[in-house]
């Protein structure tokens, strides 16, 4: 998904950092959206009820998160709350801390890095690599393999 403005303190503006920026989605992800009531005729991802974006969305969407936190139980939770779950479940699933970095828009790595003590066997896998044979790309096969696939 390419998000190519935003809304900030009521206005249309481009993104953070001022310019378009994209956004992976996973498939669980493509398909909320997809199941999301939403009006077809309006540009926005979320408009109200008028079609018209969302005057304070930051103000709507913090006021659903705690409601639905409360709903579910859980303690009250905000934006950055989840912004954290994210990047956590990232790192701890093995995900590089510069793909983590870009996803989350960090202008620094040192940002990013606070996550790194997630993943301690990342580095185990790291110098594992050294056992593996000269030459294998590890999950993507052997340069022998590669060579012989673009030949064909």
């Amino acid at each position: 998904m390419i998000v190519w403005r935003g809304v900030y303190r009521g206005k249309v503006t481009t993104p953070k950092g001022g310019r378009q920026r994209e956004v992976p989605l996973n498939d669980r992800a493509m398909e909320a959206l997809r199941q999301h009531p939403r009006r077809l005729d309006s540009q926005w991802v979320f408009p109200q009820d008028d079609g018209q974006f969302i005057r304070n969305p930051h103000h709507a969407c913090s006021s659903a998160i705690v409601r639905l936190s409360r709903r579910a139980g859980l303690r009250r939770i905000g934006w950055h709350t989840l912004r954290h779950t994210f990047a956590s479940h990232l790192v701890m699933r093995g995900v590089s801390l510069k793909a983590v970095q870009e996803l989350l828009g960090h202008a620094t790595i040192e940002m990013t890095m606070r996550y790194a003590h997630l993943s301690p066997e990342v580095k185990v896998e790291a110098v594992k690599a050294l056992d593996r044979p000269r030459g294998t790309l590890g999950a993507h096969g052997s340069e022998e393999e590669g060579k012989s696939a673009q030949g064909s």
